[in-house]
């Protein structure tokens, strides 16, 4: 796998994803095309790269103008920062999105400012998010659906990563697409990697989204970060290890009782997959970190 290569989803009809090269690193940053009646996509991208959607959006014989749905999982700008380039590129398409995010979709002053607070240096990786005409956009929430013809897509609220996280379930693949509701996968290793950024992750309710797309049942997870993969025990897995990982956090803190000296630990200690590379990796540990910090900030 390459940053820039364009994959059919084994088992997922008319699905295709491109390896947007998120962070400059391969097998991280995803974006689907679905070869639908109603062609769409789903996620955006970091916008650094979205000529990449564009080139998968050409593989899987979709032209601009023809792109009529770009389905946001959230608005975090890894996801939904190329939106508005994609609008400009694409004159025919309606963004989705549920309905706590579309403002920052219009005005992205705020959500820029926080990612920059958020992802510290990494936001070197990032471009500032163009605004989306209000005319374009179409708020979802909990329990609508969002017509493809041939496929639809089911609306499912997962605020346990973000309290504008959606997650869609295809029933005509039998398939989720998970933004960051189940985790990182990467395919390389067949491993599962946390997601705890601040600052809205919630422990109680991530597991209640793990818990929520279990029970859909679905024979396919669709990673926000990599790809698809069969369902398995992962939604079991994930739920273990974000237990375990808050909880060694929360342990960590206590026996130390500095919080930068708690980042260094787990950034010195954490494993993570080879294909990150050193950069990424100790950005993406030290920014999990610090959402767990917060959320148990937020408890007390």
């Amino acid at each position: 796998m390459a940053i820039g290569d364009v994959y059919e989803a084994e088992r997922c009809e008319d699905v295709y994803y491109v390896d947007t090269g998120a962070y400059a690193v391969p097998e991280y940053g995803t974006v689907y095309v679905v070869d639908s009646e109603r062609p769409a996509l789903v996620d955006a991208g970091l916008g650094t790269n979205h000529e990449r959607v564009l080139d998968a959006m050409a593989e899987a014989g979709v032209e601009p103008e023809d792109l009529e749905v770009i389905a946001l999982t959230h608005i975090h700008l890894d996801h939904a920062g190329g939106t508005g380039l994609l609008v400009d590129a694409c004159p025919n398409a309606t963004v989705y999105v549920h309905e706590m995010g579309s403002r920052h979709l219009v005005d992205p002053e705020r959500i820029w400012e926080g990612t920059k607070g958020a992802v510290g240096d990494q936001i070197r990786h990032y471009t500032e998010p163009k605004p989306v005409p209000e005319e374009r956009i179409v708020e979802v929430t909990d329990g609508d659906e969002i017509d493809l013809g041939d496929h639809t897509f089911e609306v499912v609220h997962a605020p346990g990563h973000a309290p504008h996280q959606v997650v869609f379930y295809d029933p005509t693949i039998d398939g989720v697409f998970t933004a960051d509701a189940a985790g990182i996968y990467t395919p390389s290793t067949d491993e599962m990697h946390v997601t705890t950024p601040p600052v809205n992750f919630d422990l109680e309710q991530a597991l209640a989204d793990v818990e929520t797309i279990a029970e859909l049942d679905p024979e396919t997870l669709l990673f926000g970060h990599f790809g698809p993969a069969p369902t398995g025990d992962k939604l079991d897995v994930y739920a273990e290890i974000l237990t375990d990982w808050v909880a060694a956090v929360d342990e960590k803190r206590s026996e130390l009782g500095d919080d930068d000296a708690v980042i260094d630990h787990f950034v010195e200690t954490v494993e993570t997959p080879d294909v990150w590379g050193e950069s990424k990796a100790s950005a993406e540990v030290a920014m999990n970190v610090r959402g767990v910090l917060v959320a148990l900030d937020r408890d007390e």
